[in-house]
């Protein structure tokens, strides 16, 4: 079902493109030797390059080079064996150089594609135009005095990849799930860490709105929005300005603007400048970048399994539910997880276990699988004790919430609280009788026709063993009495 937005002259489609800005996971900047460490001082990690010092010159970094590189045949694009490295001109007090060294007519990589995935089931491929190296800017600090501006050049010359859609996304719900995606594959590929809270990586959202069939009306762009969340709140309040807009017979500009997530609004930042504006022209200082197609093979070749390829693999292997192979790719480490739990087990119990009972205890415990107390070797043992018959299934319940709060071992804290399952037949025919022997009125009933009524016997019996029953053993049991 696609997505529109009602106003009073009809339906409107919503028409979306992101540009997003990925910080390279690497040493050293694009084209210094300067530091990248999230967390530093102010003006601590700057070179006289960075800062912009006359006669000083740019060195490219090969390795910010292999990393985009990566993230093209990650996302099956694309790689043009030649690029080059432009100037754009704008000014801002945090580019010291008053240049940006970025990628305007010929990018590293070209056009490829994203699958995503909705919550309908649906599958959609979005284009993926191009991905450009570029420096990031410096940052601008305006809460440490009252009538003074800093300025952090950190940031300034750290190595950006631009990696900017089609206009294929035609809903909220399709960009988050777009953006969800490129994370992922982006930590796959180990090339950005996709912390937006950090910025390492941000999405500009471009937005327009038309009706039905007609060809693109004008777009605005949606600035630095730095949360899956946000981005889906910002294409909405801007779909719906625009929109009300049209309907009032005004005329949308194409403007850069601001998302206000405390106002649920996007507001005027400054006219949309184009690329004339920014006097794109060569870097006199950078040669063309050209690269070796043998060279581009080896990193080919040393590409991880992406997720699309590890969920078709985990859902084939351990005969799991697609869905549930979605959920247990969405991050490597939960993935890596997963098959240490599974190898040698029941897949689909080690996928519920995980995606149920597992993923809860780290919510309530406030913990990532990274410091997860319960190790997958510690959860495999779990089910191993399930499997031979020592706990039952609503133990193991228990057993695991405690081993989330103390980090304990399961055969441990089974012997230590006499959570082991009884088996012994003796003792279920003993609590069988002893329940029927309460509820002469039900066992009426049962025998007079009223089915349904073993439930209630097995309940009682479980609540007389304290959980503690052999489930199949005391069905049995109770069965044969009845």
């Amino acid at each position: 079902m696609s997505y529109t937005l009602e106003g009073s002259s009809g339906s409107w489609e919503v028409v979306i493109g992101l540009e997003v800005h990925a910080q390279v996971i690497s040493q050293s900047k694009l084209f210094s030797g300067a530091a990248t460490a999230f967390g530093a001082e102010p003006n601590t990690q700057v070179s006289f390059v960075d800062a912009a010092f006359p006669g000083m010159l740019p060195v490219i970094n090969e390795a910010c080079v292999a990393q985009a590189v990566r993230t093209g045949l990650g996302l099956e694009a694309h790689i043009n064996l030649v690029s080059r490295f432009d100037r754009k001109n704008y000014f801002y007090a945090d580019l010291p150089s008053g240049y940006q060294i970025s990628q305007y007519e010929h990018p590293i990589v070209g056009a490829g594609t994203i699958e995503i995935e909705l919550s309908n089931g649906a599958t959609k491929k979005i284009g993926v135009t191009r991905l450009h190296l570029e420096q990031d800017a410096g940052k601008s600090l305006h809460d440490q005095n009252a009538t003074k501006s800093y300025i952090d050049l950190n940031r300034a010359g750290v190595a950006l990849m631009e990696i900017v859609s089609e206009p294929d996304l035609r809903s909220p719900e399709e960009a988050g799930a777009y953006l969800r995606k490129l994370r992922t594959v982006l930590r796959y590929l180990g090339t950005c860490d996709g912390n937006m809270e950090e910025g390492s990586m941000r999405a500009d959202v471009n937005v327009s709105v038309r009706k039905h069939g007609e060809p693109f009306r004008t777009r605005c762009e949606v600035k630095n929005v730095n949360s899956i969340r946000f981005v889906q709140q910002a294409v909405e309040a801007e779909a719906k300005r625009q929109i009300a807009l049209y309907e009032d017979g005004g005329t949308v500009l194409q403007e850069t603007r601001l998302y206000d997530p405390s106002r649920g609004e996007t507001r005027s930042m400054r006219s949309k400048e184009d690329a004339h504006d920014y006097r794109y022209f060569p870097d006199p200082d950078l040669l063309p970048l050209v690269l070796d197609e043998d060279w581009v093979e080896s990193l080919r070749a040393e590409l991880p399994e992406l997720p699309d390829a590890k969920r078709a693999r985990l859902s084939r292997d351990y005969g799991i539910p697609f869905y549930d192979a979605g959920v247990l790719v969405a991050e490597q480490v939960i993935a890596d997880f997963y098959e240490a739990v599974a190898k040698g087990r029941d897949g689909k119990l080690a996928a519920n276990w995980m995606i149920g009972d597992f993923f809860a205890g780290l919510n309530r415990t406030g913990h990532g699988i990274e410091d997860s107390p319960v190790s997958a070797a510690a959860l495999g043992k779990l089910l191993d004790l399930m499997a031979d018959s020592t706990i039952n299934g609503k133990i193991a319940k228990e057993v695991l919430e405690v081993m989330m709060d103390t980090g304990e071992d399961p055969a441990a804290i089974i012997d230590a609280r006499g959570l082991r399952q009884v088996t012994d037949t003796g003792a279920i025919d003993a609590a069988v009788d002893t329940v029927l022997a309460a509820n002469p009125d039900k066992l009426a009933e049962y025998r007079g026709g009223k089915e349904k009524l073993f439930g209630f016997f097995v309940g009682q019996v479980m609540k007389v063993m304290a959980g503690k029953g052999n489930p199949a053993l005391v069905n049995e049991a109770v069965r044969k009495k009845l």
